[in-house]
């Protein structure tokens, strides 16, 4: 990570990376639920000892920028599939992590939804991070610079999609979402 091998590094190391550099966004969302979606964002910092008025701010701007800012005090179960998959975007974006490993992140979202989130990768991939997506959506891999496809666990394609994409509500690198 950053230059060096994780492998030489100690197992207290290697688990700080993975809270603070690496986040996931699975394809089912792994809410906890007897905390708000707001509560659920914060997990990650609370983790990382953040302070709360600190830990509230940055939960409730990651909340904002996946469109769920009004949605915060709401319960897993009163969220709808997904909005509780945009919640566990938040909650993945919300350390500011190095790397973003996702499976399926759009599977339950509707198009103009999953079109916002996919824009949202891709500022955010313009912005530094490194976004792994796995996907069996073409529309979804469209959006990725190198696609490599697996057949029976081996890689058969391995492309670099240097294209330009122009969609009137794709979100500029000069302006965070």
């Amino acid at each position: 990570m950053k230059g060096q091998d994780v492998a030489e590094l100690s197992e207290d190391a290697r688990a700080a990376i993975r809270s603070r550099e690496i986040c996931f966004v699975f394809q089912l969302p792994a809410l906890l639920p007897r905390a708000t979606a707001l509560e659920n964002v914060e997990l990650p910092l609370v983790y990382a000892s953040v302070p709360r008025p600190t830990r509230r701010r940055k939960a409730m701007d990651a909340l904002a920028r996946v469109g769920l800012a009004a949605r915060g005090h709401h319960w897993p179960n009163q969220l709808s599939g997904g909005e509780q998959q945009r919640v566990v975007i938040a909650r993945a974006m919300v350390n500011d992590p190095a790397i973003i490993l996702a499976d399926e992140p759009t599977g339950s979202l509707d198009s103009s939804t999953s079109e916002e989130i996919l824009s949202l990768f891709e500022y955010l991939h313009r912005d530094g991070r490194t976004l792994v997506v796995v996907t069996h959506a073409s529309e979804v891999a469209g959006y990725a610079q190198r696609q490599i496809t697996l057949h029976d666990g081996r890689v058969a394609d391995d492309q670099s999609a240097a294209r330009e994409r122009s969609r009137s509500n794709a979100i500029s690198p000069d302006s965070p979402p």
